[in-house]
């Protein structure tokens, strides 16, 4: 039991490390800019649970999906990067992210789906995590592992479902410089991602 938990321990501390709730929210706060409270609760609802259904698939049949699909880490890593970075850069220079659609509800979906939920919440890093989590784990320790992911989720949803309130606490205007930083924090993320990816191409 007390193995069981040690175990359980370092696949949180895993999971928040590459995830961190509370850094990502001005991310989000970013990407949802000018949404009424209810769309924005709808976008981290749909958010986090996409990016929980992709990764548990990635947990419990991770190799199969690589495998069928012919997906490398490294390719997987340069395109998650690039994304990211793109996101990054717009947020940078203010500007509204050309991933929204004028279309309302298309529009919620999208930003849910990408950027949000994959690659900001199920990136590489956190497909990667999961995987090697799981290697050569037993029935019980791949239930634990997905019992942690879903409560790191759940911490993420709630990050960004308060996040009108850490508007009110923090300000419009330091929320916007934050969201800058963050914006530029990033593209580096992204930055990095596809220097990881071309290094373990070109090892």
């Amino acid at each position: 039991m007390e193995n069981l938990f040690s175990y359980g321990l370092s696949v949180f501390m895993s999971f928040f490390a590459i995830m961190n709730p509370i850094a990502i929210t001005p991310i989000f706060l970013g990407l949802v800019d000018g949404e009424d409270e209810q769309t924005k609760r709808k976008i981290a609802r749909t958010a986090s649970i996409t990016a929980f259904l992709i990764v548990v698939c990635f947990i419990v049949a991770g190799k199969y999906i690589f495998e069928v699909f012919d997906i490398t880490i490294p390719a997987f890593k340069i395109t998650g990067g690039i994304l990211i970075f793109y996101v990054g850069f717009e947020m940078l220079m203010s500007q509204k992210s050309k991933i929204h659609n004028t279309n309302h509800h298309s529009e919620d979906s999208s930003i849910a789906i990408s950027p949000l939920a994959i690659p900001i919440l199920a990136g590489p890093g956190t497909i990667v995590t999961a995987m090697n989590n799981v290697t050569d784990a037993s029935f019980i320790q791949i239930a634990i592992v997905i019992a942690t992911f879903a409560f790191m989720i759940f911490l993420t949803y709630i990050a960004f479902a308060w996040s009108d309130i850490i508007v009110k606490k923090v300000g419009q205007n330091l929320i916007s410089v934050i969201g800058k930083l963050m914006g530029l924090i990033l593209a580096i993320i992204g930055t990095g991602m596809i220097s990881e990816g071309i290094k373990l191409t070109f090892p």
